[in-house]
């Protein structure tokens, strides 16, 4: 899956879809577009305020915070299929996702999220969906 084919996926096609499954591809390939919109509007800022002075504010700002407001679901949909992919369930993001908030645990809870994020999927399909890679490979050994 490339840039694009992903970026369209998770804004079009799969917005708020927490079924199925998602390859690291499309996860990777979207955290690049988002953070480099998230780059650019804070370049423009950087040059149309000529610096970072906080009593002006400017409007690229608000258009962050509108995107991110705006990737919000389309980020936690994604990352629920993330997880689907290796064969865990999204209810597990949820609790790594508050434990964020306990000191010291915030740590291992984002390597524990990364580190889900960056090992591969499970081959064939799993109890969350097909292989979102080789959609046509079974889970039978002897087929």
């Amino acid at each position: 899956m490339g840039f694009t084919e992903s970026v369209r996926t998770v804004l079009t096609q799969k917005y708020a879809t927490f079924s199925g499954r998602a390859p690291r591809s499309e996860y990777w390939w979207f955290q690049l577009f988002y953070w480099l919109v998230g780059m650019a509007l804070l370049t423009a800022n950087f040059l149309i305020t000529g610096g970072l002075r906080p009593q002006e504010v400017g409007i690229f700002p608000i258009i962050g915070g509108l995107l991110s407001i705006a990737v919000i679901v389309p980020q936690i949909s994604l990352q629920v299929r993330r997880f689907h992919d290796r064969n865990i369930s999204g209810w597990w993001y949820l609790g790594l996702l508050v434990s964020c908030f306990i000191p010291f645990v915030a740590i291992l809870s984002i390597i524990a999220i990364f580190v889900i994020n960056v090992l591969r999927g499970t081959e064939g399909p799993n109890k969350f969906g097909p292989d979102p890679l080789r959609p046509e490979a079974r889970a039978e050994v002897f087929a």
